[in-house]
């Protein structure tokens, strides 16, 4: 497993799920980590878990919808640990499956704001702060839905092929400041937001593995962003790590 001996990442949507897990991980390689949500109980919990591992972690309130509000996060951050060196855009947001064009106008937006001008609001944030460090990290969650759709995934998975797009263009843009942009796509995972709360079950794990898939845990998901986020600066960027068992 990497070592992060001395780094300082930030993870959104670090309250449960993936990013808790990340976050978590990443502190038990000796990271100090920040982690940000929408709502604060989950946050508190992620870093007493952290707390009681013997890591360092702080919790910070903040929408990736809102780039004022991830400003602030990166800045107390910083304020905190000195330094930035690792960001992850994991937050995002999961609506139950419909038809595409069935989506109301205000749900269709915000998926969109939430999963894709999310991660550039996170990506707008970080990277100076990345910058000042002499390089970094930007992990990117992804999705499968991206690349292969069955229908029904909707705004999430125009979303996430927007997400996908923006990664490589932040990597070949930032590949010159030493810092690496990666995406990391998890494939079907137990989170609470899985599908909007409809993806879970016997029932659900049949259909997903009828497409050649299989449920992972969250702290699977984390070892492989450890994996990257301990690649060295001059290493992989612009690239696609999976963990999806279909060809994407």
């Amino acid at each position: 497993m990497a070592s992060l001996d001395g780094k300082v990442a930030l993870v959104t949507g670090g309250g449960t799920g993936i990013g808790a897990a990340i976050a978590e991980t990443f502190a038990g390689a000796g990271a100090c980590v920040a982690v940000t949500g929408r709502r604060a109980g989950p946050l508190a919990q992620t870093v007493q878990r952290v707390a009681d591992g013997g890591g360092a972690a702080l919790a910070v309130c903040a929408d990736v919808a809102d780039l004022a509000g991830m400003t602030g996060a990166v800045e107390r951050a910083v304020d905190r640990f000195g330094r930035l060196d690792i960001v992850v855009a994991n937050a995002g947001i999961q609506p139950g499956r419909r038809p595409v064009l069935e989506y109301p106008p205000g749900d269709w937006q915000q998926v969109l704001d939430v999963n894709l001008t999310g991660v550039w609001n996170t990506a707008k944030a970080g990277v100076p702060a990345l910058t000042r460090g002499g390089g970094g990290s930007v992990i990117v969650i992804g999705s499968g839905m991206a690349r292969v759709s069955t229908g029904g995934s909707g705004a999430y998975a125009v979303a996430k092929a927007g997400a996908s797009a923006l990664t490589r263009v932040l990597a070949a843009e930032l590949r010159e400041c030493g810092i690496a942009v990666n995406e990391l796509i998890p494939g079907p995972t137990r989170t609470p937001g899985m599908n909007g709360g409809d993806g879970h079950g016997s029932d659900a794990e049949r259909r997903w593995a009828d497409l050649g898939e299989w449920y992972k845990e969250p702290i699977e998901v984390a070892r492989l962003a450890l994996f990257v986020a301990g690649l060295p600066p001059r290493g992989p960027t612009g690239q696609v790590f999976s963990l999806a068992g279909r060809l994407l």
